[in-house]
């Protein structure tokens, strides 16, 4: 028999939940906005292509936020900031507004709209926080006003703005908006959110969309089993010092979902996508007992499971009848994505011409039926997330998705199926006699652990649960629902994407207030006093940085501002400052190279400059920032022909002076020489330090900007050891 190839798209529609729990406000925007301008296109568009049919994974914990600013007028942070008047602004609020109500896409939202383009370029594409003061005083009221209606405006989906007569007045009028105007923004932005949900249930009723679901707050659920887990993908990972293991948690994530799931749609879904695709076998057992019918996650995990690779080493299938059908494991049918076509949607053709995406994606489905016996139905699964890549195509990727699902409805050598329908009609699965502990990015957990950060995260967590459980069975009748959400809310995967050095964004700051803020309020639903060190960022200020090359001898450079001679710091060690971060936000840093070194009485810094220090005239003061053993503040005045430094240390949160230092000097370079005892500095004890760039009383740089640099008093005898 002749199958057609049968194509499932999983659409994965996920925002981690951004709900402050002590002021009750959203501190990001991103499920108004991606609600605005992705999740209810995305299944409209489908009523032009009856015979294209999908599956589309909702999130609760985002369905719970979409319900809260319908049905409660929740509120956030950029909502409240763009309904209020710009002259009843303070200048912290239109500090916010100028720095970022920006967050869109440059080219494909700001560009779009003349008027938001001149006002980027008005604030600066790169910026220091120093930057948007001084920008700030430019921007009129009048700017701020069009500002907050085109950040708003670009945040809604073309659909809904070419076919509404208000949202096209407001785009031909361009600019000089009225506080009218921005209040039909918001008018239009919570008419499309209110159609969400029932549209869902619309089209999973009429068959055309499966809906499947996710654990209630999107939490690794092998990683809340076992972070020890973590070990079968990574045996050399560094564990957290706590370990971390309440599979009741990881069945109460999956309960919570299939509850809520169906109170809101009437039945309990068939199908899950584990978050982040990550599965184990002691979770998929898990989620049989619970009546999960099917899964989803990425082909590594498979090739990994089944012992063999399905690619060469250059990316080519190797064994496509492998990938392309369903598994079974302990009952639960398993799909697995392809990991190439999925990618190439999420990044790759948004950079293309719409036509030639189409082309490609299409020429690729038939090299894969191609190669495929006709023995059976082949199901290729395209699984990826529903609204992060848009912002990234032109038009919101509608030309790509029209043109994908009109090739696709008029080819019968294809057939679109939602996962059960397929499993169901075709293939339940063959089974898997073993399942890899992993997820879809890298058949592992390194995002979410190992690192830092993110194990200090899982600390946090471990103690808190912890003091929670002690509480709960000493307070048996005390109702805490509430810090048992705060706990289940903190396990969400979202928070660890963020920590460690894999990703970054301007809004890490707000990841980690709220990660700490959900174990917070464990600690006030208890009425126990908030540990210290949830005050603290987890996103450590003090987190080392490691140089290029490592310090390998003593040093002995004459400070003069000059390089005299190459060997004067050849044996110290070099800071690769783009590297760590050294310039924030801007393209090009003010400092290009940091050198330091030590002998046994002093520590020496050099920085060397874009422009040599001789030639600035601008007011900059150079501050170096010791954190540890004793916390001390040297402060280089480089104003005026005569250099000044001083040593202060803090004591009782005043900075006393000790000293001055008279060996500095700032020239074609700047370099100072620091007595270990002028900052109580002994031997083997470590120097974390960092430096600040700053002019007019602002911060201009820092460097490195996250993180200190650490240097190790040394013994006499330092060079000695060095050679063995």
């Amino acid at each position: 028999m002749n199958y057609p190839l049968y194509i499932a798209f999983l659409w994965h529609m996920h925002q981690p939940y951004y709900k402050d729990p002590f002021t009750g406000i959203y501190r990001l925007p991103w499920v108004r906005l991606h609600g605005t301008k992705d999740y209810l296109d995305m299944v409209k568009i489908l009523e032009e292509f009856p015979n294209i049919r999908q599956t589309f994974n909702v999130v609760p914990s985002l369905i719970e936020q979409l319900r809260d600013y319908i049905e409660n007028n929740a509120t956030d942070r950029y909502l409240e900031l763009t309904l209020k008047n710009p002259s009843d602004m303070t200048e912290s609020e239109r500090l916010f507004v100028i720095e970022n109500f920006f967050l869109a896409n440059w080219d494909n939202m700001i560009k779009t709209f003349p008027r938001y383009y001149e006002l980027l370029v008005k604030r600066g594409f790169r910026f220091t926080k120093g930057d948007i003061v001084r920008v700030s005083r430019y921007f009129t009221d009048y700017d701020i006003r069009d500002l907050q209606v085109l950040f708003n405006l670009s945040w809604i989906d073309p659909m809904f703005r070419d076919n509404d007569p208000a949202m096209k007045g407001l785009i031909q009028k361009e600019r000089g908006f009225t506080e009218e105007d921005k209040q039909l923004v918001i008018k239009k932005q919570f008419e499309i959110l209110k159609e969400i949900i029932p549209e869902y249930k619309r089209m999973s009723q009429i068959g055309q969309i499966e809906l499947s679901v996710t654990p209630f707050y999107h939490p690794i659920l092998p990683l809340l089993w076992d972070t020890d887990s973590a070990k079968i993908a990574m045996p050399g990972v560094r564990l957290p010092k706590k370990r971390y293991s309440y599979p009741e948690d990881a069945v109460k994530q999956i309960r919570m979902a299939l509850d809520y799931f169906e109170k809101i749609f009437g039945y309990r879904p068939s199908g899950m996508w584990p978050s982040e695709g990550s599965v184990s076998e002691d979770v998929v057992k898990a989620m049989h007992a619970e009546g999960i019918k099917w899964i989803a996650t990425d082909e590594e995990v498979l090739a990994k499971s089944l012992q063999k690779p399905l690619r060469s080493p250059d990316g080519y299938l190797s064994d496509a009848t492998c990938l392309y059908r369903p598994y079974q494991f302990n009952n639960v049918s398993m799909i697995f994505r392809d990991h190439k076509l999925s990618d190439l949607i999420g990044f790759v053709y948004s950079g293309w011409k719409p036509e030639k995406a189409v082309d490609d994606f299409m020429g690729k489905l038939i090299q894969i039926k191609n190669t495929l016996p006709k023995d059976r139905p082949y199901l290729v699964s395209v699984i990826l997330d529903g609204e992060n890549a848009w912002e990234y195509y032109k038009n919101d990727g509608h030309d790509f998705l029209r043109g994908l699902y009109h090739a696709l409805s008029n080819d019968n050598r294809f057939k679109t199926v939602t996962v059960s329908e397929f499993i169901k009609e075709h293939d339940p699965g063959e089974p898997l006699h073993r399942l890899h502990s992993g997820s879809w990015i890298n058949a592992n957990f390194g995002i979410w652990i190992g690192h830092e950060e993110d194990n200090l995260a899982w600390d946090y967590l471990a103690q808190t649960r912890e003091d929670l459980d002690a509480f709960a069975k000493a307070n048996p009748d005390k109702d805490i629902t509430e810090a048992w959400n705060a706990i289940y809310a903190a396990e969400g995967s979202d928070w660890n994407w963020w920590y460690g050095d894999e990703h970054t964004t301007e809004t890490q700051e707000d990841f980690d207030e709220l990660f700490r803020n959900y174990l917070m309020q464990v600690y006030k639903v208890m009425g126990k006093d908030i540990p210290p060190h949830l005050y603290v960022p987890i996103l450590l200020e003090d987190r080392s940085i490691q140089p290029v090359t490592q310090a390998r001898g003593f040093i002995y450079p004459k400070i003069d501002g000059f390089v005299t001679s190459y060997f004067e710091w050849y044996q110290g060690a070099y800071v690769d400052v783009k590297r760590s971060g050294g310039s924030m936000h801007k393209s090009e840093s003010f400092v290009s190279a940091l050198y330091y070194g030590f002998n046994k009485d002093n520590m020496y810094l050099r920085i060397d400059p874009a422009t040599p220090f001789s030639k600035s005239h601008e007011p900059l003061i150079l501050q170096i920032n010791i954190v540890q053993p004793f916390t001390f503040r040297i402060t280089c005045d480089l104003q005026g022909n005569t250099l000044n430094a001083t040593v202060h240390e803090r004591v009782f949160e005043e900075w006393i002076l000790v000293k001055a230092i008279e060996n500095v000097a700032a020239e074609e370079i700047f370099e100072i020489e620091i007595p270990f005892a002028d900052i109580k500095a002994h031997e083997n004890e470590e120097i974390h330090f960092s430096i600040d760039i700053m002019k007019n009383g602002e911060e201009i740089e820092r460097c490195p900007w996250r993180g200190y640099i650490t240097v190790t008093v040394p013994t006499p005898y330092y060079e000695t050891l060095m050679w063995y």
